[in-house]
């Protein structure tokens, strides 16, 4: 039986091959009765096999393409990596990769987005973090996280503005860290938000040249907190928003059977607007305050600077138990996948209410390219600076704020 199908087979086939090689096609045209005939070798004419691409054309391929939306993904995932500059870390290598992703498609549901990093620089400095938003079906429930954990030769100039301000008190030290936040939120209503905010710090000093800038604080410090938070968020894309409005209040509390030393309690909140200007240009504003009540250890105090806020300032610099910052930035679109950002901002840091000086108050501004990484993913190259000459050049994925 198997040798007849597999004969009834060939047989059928060698008759579909005769009749197609004996096919011609015929169309006439007007009066001149002009015949084209096609045959089936042409028809059948192998094409030529594709170009094999080497090593370096597939990279080209790979950061050409990488911006296009890729909607049939269920994680559109990449990764880049590259030296870089900072006149706090130095020369280094640096890796980012950034994901978005849907836990189900549909049209309710916001992207979620992860992105992953790790940085090893010229003076010690080691790095490796994860941070993202997660957001589940219809945008009812969300996880928004941060953790990273680094190694760094750091300066301390001690506590309050007037050691901060004061170059001669610059001292160094071997940091080791480890901090871990993670906001569990429910939707309410629309855009708002509440839920539980959790959050883990352990740091360890060594090596301090002017251990007198701590005022007798141990060296080895572990923070452990709850508290609530509640956000308002109507950004259209949160890692790079073009409208929208963001508010988050988190109200953290750090007791001592949370294995805390020392008690105290934190209050922050975060207030984001964009708006679209003329054709690719969006304006964007910042305004974020911190204030801590009770005992805070020193490395739990408010710090100004980093790569999102105050860019170009050494980050802890300055520090005290209240800060308040603000920021506003235009974000234009160039040619292509390129951008640039200039960016004006100030801020303060204050021991109480009544301690608060204006006179005080830094000045910030700074200027950046983006290039998109993925579709509406930027990386960011910025140089801040600051009071004093104070300047620092950050390389970093996803706006700012």
């Amino acid at each position: 039986m198997k040798l007849f199908v597999r004969h009834s087979l060939l047989c059928l086939g060698f008759l579909a091959a005769g009749t197609l090689c004996s096919t011609k096609a015929q169309v006439t045209t007007g009066n001149d009765n002009t015949t084209a005939i096609a045959s089936i070798d042409t028809l059948l004419s192998p094409e030529p096999a594709p170009k094999k691409l080497n090593l370096f054309q597939k990279v080209i391929n790979y950061f050409n393409e990488s911006n296009e939306p890729r909607p049939e993904k269920k994680f559109d995932f990449g990764i880049i990596g590259g030296p870089h500059y900072s006149s706090t870390t130095k020369l280094g290598l640096g890796v980012v990769a950034s994901g978005t992703y849907r836990m189900r498609r549909d049209s309710l549901t916001q992207l979620s987005n992860v992105s992953l990093y790790g940085d090893a620089t010229t003076t010690g400095f080691l790095l490796i973090g994860v941070k993202g938003n997660n957001l589940f079906p219809e945008n009812k429930y969300r996880i928004d996280y941060d953790f990273y954990l680094y190694t760094f030769p750091s300066d301390f100039w001690g506590i309050g503005y007037d050691n901060g301000n004061n170059n001669a008190n610059k001292s160094s030290y071997n940091r080791l860290e480890t901090i871990l936040l993670a906001n569990w939120l429910a939707r309410f209503h629309r855009n708002l938000y509440g839920g539980i905010s959790t959050g883990f710090n352990w740091v360890k000093g060594s090596r301090f040249t002017k251990p007198e800038l701590l005022n007798g604080e141990p060296h080895e410090v572990i923070s452990t907190s709850v508290g609530l938070v509640l956000t308002y968020d109507s950004r259209d894309f949160i890692p790079n928003a073009a409208r929208g409005i963001y508010l988050n209040v988190n109200q953290r509390f750090f007791p001592r059977f949370l294995g805390n030393k020392k008690a105290f309690t934190r209050t922050a909140f975060v207030f984001d607007a964009y708006q679209r200007l003329w054709k690719g240009a969006i304006l964007a504003f910042d305004l974020h305050g911190e204030f801590n009540y009770g005992d805070v250890p020193w490395n739990m105090l408010a710090s100004l600077g980093g790569s999102t806020r105050m860019r170009g300032y050494y980050e802890g610099r300055y520090r005290d138990k209240n800060l308040i910052e603000t920021q506003l930035e235009l974000r234009q679109h160039i040619w292509r996948r390129n951008g640039i950002a200039v960016w004006v901002g100030a801020g303060n840091v204050f021991p109480s209410f009544s301690g608060f000086k204006w006179n005080h108050t830094l000045p910030n501004y700074g200027i950046g390219y983006r290039w998109e990484f993925k579709n509406r993913v930027n990386l960011r190259l910025d140089y801040g600076f600051g009071k004093k000459g104070q300047s620092g050049f950050l390389f970093n994925i996803n706006e700012a704020f």
